[in-house]
Parts: structure tokens; sequence; C-alpha cells
């Protein structure tokens, strides 16, 4: 034997030298292994069903920088922009109406105490609801027979922000008085406002320092009326500056059913109804979706054109019962009441009370 010998192989041509001292079953493993490799060289991969494989690792999203995603979505705004202009230009030319978009507004269920112009029975109606309104709890104050006197008060121990709430609510409604009741319970306190000629008493409650109800009764005879109190924003230094004591005007708009007729009517009774036009200040009450928009403003006219300047406070009103007589959650009758949630109380959100 040789003093060096090759072992070849037929993949590549290169060569392994092996000592002579090298065993010999070495160079039979090497053999069996080059033997091996070769015939898997020979052998098809066997390719995998794409019905059997499992299913797609998701790949890491890698996060865009804000510039990118920024301008992604001004190219996104700008064709949206194209496409409409070039459907107003296409409806233009073939002349169809104008469409009118799907509101939840003008897609409410329909309510048989609403009024409408193009009814066949709508002076019948009007008639009966003027003679309604004549014998209401609100036709003295109407007929104009006796001034407005209001009594403002709060729960037992009210905290600053509660007690701020009822001062600028004695500011802007005229005469009116707030007191603390202390330990005097509401009937007690109702009781005490009619003898002293009080016409209506409204109770503020909170709830972790921020006022969060409002209890509303006409005196003598009720009715009483609780609503939810939401975002409650305080007029700033500045606008507190241009409150005066003239009597403001008050504008209660889209209280269209019965029941929102009666709300407004009870709103409204709590202000005077003879203005003084001198302060130019104006309360609006707004009813929208059933919720009660208050807004306070200061108008002028300047080159025949009225502006507005808000002077707060704003908050939101949301009825929650209206209860026949004074203050009774125990016995009393309820004319309407909201039993429960929204979404459970109706059989549809395009359902509205007011």
């Amino acid at each position: 034997m040789d003093k060096y010998y090759s072992i070849c192989t037929r993949q590549s041509g290169s060569c392994i030298q092996a000592s002579p001292y090298y065993h010999i079953s070495h160079i039979a493993f090497t053999h069996v292994a080059l033997s091996k490799m070769d015939s898997k060289e020979m052998e098809p991969e066997n390719e995998v069903d794409e019905s059997q494989a499992g299913p797609e690792l998701p790949k890491l999203a890698r996060k865009k920088p804000k510039g990118l995603l920024r301008q992604e979505k001004l190219r996104d705004l700008k064709n949206k922009k194209k496409i409409q202009k070039r459907d107003r230009k296409l409806r233009k030319a073939s002349g169809d109406p104008k469409q009118v978009p799907r509101t939840i507004e003008n897609t409410r269920e329909p309510d048989s105490t609403v009024l409408h112009s193009d009814d066949e029975d709508y002076d019948q109606k009007t008639q009966d609801l003027a003679a309604e309104f004549e014998h209401d709890e609100f036709a003295d104050y109407y007929s104009n027979l006796y001034k407005p006197k209001v009594l403002i008060t709060y729960k037992e121990k009210p905290l600053r922000k509660v007690r701020e709430f009822g001062k600028i609510l004695t500011e802007i409604v005229p005469n009116s008085v707030r007191i603390f009741r202390r330990d005097a319970s509401v009937k007690e306190t109702i009781q005490a406002a009619i003898n002293k000629g009080y016409t209506d008493l409204i109770i503020i409650n909170e709830d972790r320092n921020e006022p969060n109800g409002l209890i509303l009764v006409h005196l003598p005879d009720g009715p009483t009326a609780y609503f939810r109190l939401s975002n409650v924003i305080f007029p700033n230094k500045r606008q507190r500056k241009e409150f005066t004591d003239h009597r403001p005007e008050v504008i209660t708009t889209n209280f269209t059913t019965g029941l929102g007729k009666t709300v407004a009517r009870m709103l409204g009774a709590v202000f005077h109804q003879d203005a003084e036009f001198k302060g130019r200040h104006v309360v609006t009450m707004h009813n929208q979706r059933d919720y009660i928009f208050f807004r306070h403003h200061r108008y002028k006219f300047l080159k025949n054109k009225p502006y507005l300047r808000e002077l707060g406070p704003k908050f939101t009103l949301r009825l929650q019962y209206l209860q026949e007589g004074l203050y009774d959650p125990k016995c009393g009758e309820y004319r309407w009441i909201m039993t429960d949630k929204r979404h459970k109380i109706e059989t549809s959100r395009r359902r509205f009370f007011l």
C-alpha cells in the first residue's frame, strides 16, 4: 500500500487524503455518507400541498413614521374630494335633484302628538292644543297674571362647585333667591316655599363635587320634573363681568311633541315674561334628540348684522321623569318616566319623546 492514498467524491471531484494508519472503518463510513448524499440529490423533493399546509404566520409589521401616515391621510382626503367633485359635476350635468342626507332627525319615527302643517286636520289639532294650554298648570303665568318668584337650593351640605353653579343661576334667573336648606327634607322645603309665595323651586343635586341633577317643581300644584345635569362649563372672569341685572329674553326651540311642549312651557315659566331688551341678553334652551342644551348669549348689531358672544354657563339637561303634582317619589303619579336605560325602553334609536 502506498504511503498515502485518496478517496475521491463524485460530487465535487475533491480528494480526501488519508494516512496509512487511518482505520478501514472510517473509510467505509465515508463511502456510505457520500452515497447517501448522492441519492438525496438524485431524488426530487416532496412538494407540500397548500391545502395540507398550516396557516401562514403573520409578518412583523413595521411601524410607519408619523410623517408618512400624515401624507397618506392627506392623499386619501384629496382623492375623496376629487371623487366628490366629479360626482357633483355629473349630477349637475344630468339634472338630477340634490340628494338629502339621511340623518336621525329626518328619519325619526312619527309621533301622533307632533303637528305638521301639511296634515289634513292641522287646524283642528292646533285649536285643541291651544284649548289644552289654556287650562294647564302654566296658564296663569302665560296669561301674565303673576310674576315668577324662584327659590334655588341644594342638598344638605353642598360643596364649592355646586354652590358656584347655584350662584350663577341666581344671576341669570330674574327674581330668584338661593338658600341652604340644611337638614330640611325636600317636602319640607316645598311647603316652606309655598308659604313664602314662591312660584318655582329648583333643587341642585351633586355627585363627587359635580352638579349632576336638577329638580324643578312648579308651585303650588306641580308638576315636578327631574333632569339629569351634565357637561357643566362655568363662565370665566371676563364673561362674568358682562353679566347684568337685566331680564333676559328666553327662546325654547325644537320641542315638537306634546310632552316636549309641556317641558318647554315649564322651563319658560321660570323666567320673567317681560324681557328687558336694553340688556341684549338671551337664554336659549334647544332640544335635540331629547337633550336640552342651555346657552346664554349677549348680542349686538354692527352694520345691521347681529353678532353673538357667549357668556355661559353651558350645560345639558336630560329629562328623567315628569310627575303630576308636587314632589312625591314613592306615591306620585307620573306622566312620563324613564324606567331604564335608553336602549331598553326604546324600540328604535330613531324614536324621540320631546
